[in-house]
């Protein structure tokens, strides 16, 4: 293994997690995101704020910046780059030197981090956010019940990934704190699936 390549590949997966299309759309939109909503640069936040086209492309470039990430690392050196890059494009994302370190909470990157790394991994995630979601409205709820069942899951499915993976999911679960304690609450902002 090229130490220089591995050391570059995730400097690139790093700042290629701190583009946050949220920040930027909302900013050519007239509107600071990270002061409106939730407060969070990320899909559910911008669909709130932002409209469901702007939430749409959040979604699609942040899932995007994890695959990329982890077909960069592995192209550059290799299989365990390619992991070391998925965390680093999250971290990238959740603290954005570009915009002060003030960034999302990695749902969509770790997704697509996944799913370039075991894609019936990322699709089995899929289905529990989605299960959840359907069931209690709660996006916030669906994206930590996926991340509490990521190390089980990785221990079957992708064991070489587990240990980078927990870090990722512990890290989402914490920057989830807010959440919790409304869910705790009763609290916790819901969606809706009928349309307006």
């Amino acid at each position: 293994m090229d130490t220089l390549l591995f050391v570059l590949a995730i400097v690139i997966a790093y700042f290629l997690g701190n583009i946050s299309p949220s920040i930027l759309l909302g900013r050519a939109m007239g509107v600071d995101i990270k002061k409106e909503g939730s407060g969070n640069a990320g899909t559910t936040n911008a669909l709130r704020v932002l409209g469901k086209k702007a939430a749409v492309i959040t979604l699609v470039i942040d899932i995007g910046k994890g695959v990329i990430a982890v077909l960069l690392g592995n192209a550059l050196a290799g299989p365990q780059a390619a992991m070391y890059c998925a965390l680093a494009a999250f971290a990238g994302h959740v603290w954005p030197a570009m915009f002060h370190f003030k960034g999302g909470k990695g749902v969509a990157v770790a997704f697509g981090a996944i799913v370039a790394i075991n894609w019936q991994l990322g699709l089995l995630c899929l289905a529990i956010v989605a299960v959840i979601v359907l069931l209690t409205r709660m996006v916030s709820l669906g994206s930590i019940s996926a991340a509490l069942a990521f190390p089980v899951l990785a221990y079957f499915m992708e064991p070489d990934f587990l240990y980078v993976g927990i870090a990722m999911a512990a890290l989402l679960i914490y920057k989830h704190k807010g959440n919790i304690q409304r869910l705790m609450k009763g609290e916790e902002n819901k969606i809706s699936f009928k349309k307006k």
